[in-house]
């Protein structure tokens, strides 16, 4: 098959990628982010039952560390029982979770053993969508699907942030915000379950022979430098959602709301504008690019003394997460065969939120002693410096989902040459006729 053909067939996927599937799990998807988003306010639950912004940090610091421990045997058991089963289990933990929280009317052990639960079902459930979507389409195609996948998780920001403020503003303040707050993180899980069911009732796993260990994977298929992408990716999500929210009270601007409208907005828009760019540009361009845009962001922000002088972060922070995900989690679960993909995506992602863990202390560390600026200095200095490493000994190799151009020959090339007046001569020994 040429080239221009093998582009056609696979430009002749599309009805077959964006199928009723895709826009299932997609609706899965919002659903899910939704219902996360809707508990960012669970500092001040902490509080409300009588604890304090340490206290917050050490629950939801377990529970992220209770995720990790997790995605050991995570990917292993999406491999040995498939998505499906894994599936379930995670959508059904999360919203147990979340009921569990309202049972709660002091800080103990059963907060944190809810939070544990939250994080586990929130990671197995991201997990097993990026998994199942992958597998749904070419190999070629992988990123571009995670991409569109992708925007989903911006419908859900819009959406749980404006409706926990919806919340919050209507409802009298203290309980009743509360159980407002994680009853509709729980329905929401319990419509995703449902989704779940209905778009893999016809799956069928086949288990493979063997089924190694996690720590095996690792070293039979290491992805490379990507895995210090990965963990940029937890480290930039820490130095926005996390400080930002201080950065502002500091600087006594309201409408943190809005930038983080804004930025899903900028992010949906150039996730859509750039889906297809893996198969052009290639993904360890789309991994520089989004590098340089997220130092951009971070460098800028400590200018910020006015509420709309965030746009331009904004935009820079939005371009960089919009180009980092999707190449990250392909390249690096591309690296393990199809047959593991489960534990691939288990551990690409599990790279994030080491991302998360180590920053946070060190973040917060930098805040004390130097301020806000020198955080935000810090933080850009490290997605330039991982840009740079990437760039000296990854960027250069070769990515198997760029897609040749037709080959381009001059109009000269295709005239036909001109007929031979000889006649042909047949030869004894040959009964093929040749030109003289």
């Amino acid at each position: 098959m040429t080239t221009q053909s093998a582009v056609t067939a696979t430009d002749e996927l599309d009805p077959g990628v964006y199928n009723r599937v895709f826009w299932l799990a997609y609706l899965a998807n919002v659903s899910l982010v939704t219902a996360n988003t809707l508990t960012f306010r669970f500092a001040e639950f902490v509080v409300f039952l009588g604890g304090n912004e340490r206290a917050a940090g050490m629950i939801v610091g377990t529970g992220v560390a209770g995720a990790i421990a997790a995605r050991f045997i995570l990917g292993q058991a999406i491999d040995r029982h498939g998505t499906r089963k894994l599936w379930l289990l995670s959508g059904l933990v999360f919203t147990g979770s979340c009921l569990l929280f309202l049972a709660n009317a002091k800080i103990d052990v059963l907060l944190y053993v809810a939070r544990i639960g939250f994080a586990v079902g929130l990671a197995g459930m991201s997990t097993c969508a990026m998994v199942h979507i992958q597998n749904q389409v070419p190999v070629n195609r992988r990123t571009e699907i995670i991409s569109s996948l992708g925007t989903s998780g911006f419908v859900g920001m819009i959406t749980g942030t404006q409706l926990g403020d919806a919340l919050f503003s209507l409802l009298p303040e203290g309980q009743p915000q509360f159980l407002a707050m994680f009853g509709g993180a729980a329905s929401l899980g319990v419509g995703y379950v449902v989704l779940v069911l209905t778009l893999t009732s016809g799956d069928v796993h086949r288990r493979p022979h063997d089924t190694p260990a996690v720590h095996r994977l690792i070293f039979r298929y290491w992805p490379g430098n990507v895995v210090f992408v990965a963990c940029m990716l937890g480290f930039g999500f820490t130095a926005t959602a996390v400080f930002l929210t201080r950065f502002a009270t500091t600087m006594h601007l309201r409408g943190l709301g809005t930038f983080f409208t804004a930025y899903a907005i900028a992010a949906f828009l150039f996730r859509l504008s750039s889906r297809r760019w893996s198969r052009t540009v290639g993904r360890h361009r789309m991994i520089l690019m989004g590098l340089l845009g997220q130092s951009l962001g971070f460098a800028i922000l400590p200018s910020v003394t006015r509420e709309w002088h965030f746009i331009l972060p904004v935009v820079c922070c939005g371009f960089g997460h919009a180009l980092l995900f999707p190449s990250v989690l392909s390249l690096g679960a591309g690296a393990f065969p199809a047959k593991y993909r489960g534990t691939g995506t288990t551990i690409i992602l599990g790279f994030t939120e080491v991302g998360q863990i180590v920053s946070a202390p060190l973040l917060g560390w930098v805040i004390d002693q130097f301020g806000f600026a020198a955080m935000f200095y810090i933080s850009s200095g490290v997605a330039l410096s991982v840009g740079g490493l990437y760039a000296l000994t990854t960027a250069r190799r070769a990515d198997d989902e760029i897609e040749s151009p037709p080959e381009i020959r001059s109009p000269r090339a295709h005239r036909p040459h001109p007929q031979p007046t000889a006649r042909p001569v047949v030869c004894a020994k040959d009964p093929e006729t040749r030109q003289t």
